[in-house]
């Protein structure tokens, strides 16, 4: 038989895959790649360098299997075709993904591949329900996640699929890149030493995180994923955007744990579907990513980057729940879900900087970078996305700071100046940043916030009640 080439994307991982399982299944050799493409060229630096980690590890498990992952480097249409001839394969298959920029180049490919004579097929494999199969009563699809939620709530995305035993190779195999020349930790420089820390990669690493979540803490996961100072959540963000684990296996342990009564499942399946939805409303509605998702906001006076907005990327507004935040993230490329909207609502309204200029930051600094997830997470923050926080809903992270972490714990293990005797991870951020920040521990606090709470709630408000006056 030919072989098929086995197109990997966001879905590192060798159990609950539908594009391996399918070719497997077909009895001949299977050639699993892994493009360095026109898309992941424009991942940011932790994304990519995060992606280089998951690559080493889906290539060891590969080898675990009889099998072996092929690197090629360049536009996807022109790879594959290019390994086809080499190979001899007669079929593509690839598991499917939903933004506009990932759609556009598997949609060229799939048609160009047809018309060359070969097979080309995608499988459902990133979410948990295909975002066509989803649909209001009226047949449209859902602008508001709480009857997205109860549309799919009693549904079942079906078992997950084992890992194949082994995978079957062929008589040759072509050549292939060496990983550490694509440079994927180029852009992290220095950082990526700190990161390193506070990674945890791979399919195996992933299945123990949930495992151990489910066991320990889902029952207190309501409360505790709003409490600053605890690690409430399962962490498994960073572990789905690359596809190390599907979202059906943590669907699937969800709904066992609600079936037995735990507390605290049911919000967990509540966060996955608000993941689907994410990738729902991508697929529907492609602008999400780039451009506001309500057109009345075309017009809302924000501002483009600004040394406001800088002192935020420097987690040096003043402000320490934000500050603490953007610190956390600078450690260990990721942010407390909670931090994440009290950082997105400050910049967004107290310093009226686009949201657009917060969401390409995190773009490139969080090693749980999801691209549907992170513009519709920006864009509910900011108040122009779908089912979004009512923009005068303004987020005061001082309250906010006494309510979630009343003792001040996350603030000081984050902000250096603010502890007496500062540990080792607040120092981190200092050896993480640029250099040309010149930024040191030493460094007195700011005394005073970049702007006032009270006055950017009411500058954000003004600007607001001017943007209805105009409509």
């Amino acid at each position: 038989m030919a072989p098929i080439l086995y197109w990997m994307r966001r879905d590192l991982r060798l159990g609950d895959n539908p594009a391996l399982d399918w070719a497997c299944a077909q009895g001949g050799p299977v050639i699993p790649v892994f493009l360095l493409d026109e898309v992941v060229e424009r991942w940011g630096a932790a994304p990519k360098w995060r992606l280089g980690l998951g690559l080493e590890a889906i290539a060891a498990a590969l080898e675990g299997a009889g099998s072996r992952l092929i690197l090629r480097r360049g536009p996807a249409l022109e790879a594959l075709r290019a390994l086809a001839r080499e190979t001899g394969a007669g079929t593509v298959v690839w598991n499917r993904l939903y933004t506009a920029d990932e759609r556009a180049r598997d949609t060229a490919v799939k048609e160009a591949l047809r018309g060359d004579g070969l097979e080309a097929r995608s499988f459902q494999g990133h979410v948990l329900f295909e975002p066509w199969t989803v649909e209001t009563g009226s047949g449209g699809f859902y602008k508001v996640f709480t009857p997205f939620w109860k549309n799919v709530r009693g549904r079942d995305p079906g078992a997950t699929l084992a890992a194949p035993p082994d995978i079957p190779a062929p008589q040759t195999w072509p050549g292939s890149d060496a990983l550490e020349g694509w440079h994927l930790g180029r852009a992290m420089r220095r950082g990526a030493e700190i990161v390193a820390r506070h990674v945890h990669v791979g399919e195996a690493v992933a299945q123990a995180r949930l495992d151990r979540f489910v066991a320990e803490r889902l029952d207190d996961y309501a409360e505790a994923r709003d409490r600053l100072p605890e690690d409430g959540t399962s962490g498994l963000s960073e572990n789905l955007t690359h596809g190390e684990i599907s979202a059906r296996a943590c669907w699937q342990a969800g709904q066992r744990a609600l079936d037995e009564g735990r507390a605290g499942a049911e919000t967990f399946l509540k966060e996955l579907v608000w993941r689907d939805f994410a990738h729902h409303l991508a697929y529907h509605t492609p602008q999400l990513t780039s451009e506001n998702w309500r057109a009345e906001w075309n017009g809302f006076p924000w501002q483009d980057d600004n040394p406001q907005a800088e002192a935020w990327r420097r987690g040096r507004t003043g402000v320490a729940a934000v500050d603490a935040g953007m610190r956390e993230m600078y450690v260990t490329g990721r942010m407390h879900n909670r931090a994440r909207m009290l950082t997105a609502s400050y910049l967004t309204k107290h310093l009226m900087t686009h949201w657009r200029v917060g969401c390409d930051w995190f773009a490139d600094c969080l090693i749980d970078w999801d691209p549907a997830s992170n513009a519709m997470g920006w864009q509910w923050a900011a108040g122009s996305g779908p089912d979004a926080s009512p923009f005068f809903r303004i987020f005061n992270p001082e309250t906010q700071g006494e309510k979630f972490d009343p003792k001040g714990v996350y603030r000081r293990r984050w902000v250096a100046e603010l502890a007496d005797r500062p540990g080792e991870e607040a120092l981190a951020f200092f050896d993480a940043i640029p250099r040309s920040w010149g930024l040191s521990a030493e460094d007195p606090y700011p005394s005073e916030p970049v702007v006032g709470l009270a006055e950017g709630r009411a500058r954000a408000l003004e600007a607001y009640s001017q943007r209805d006056a105009a409509e």
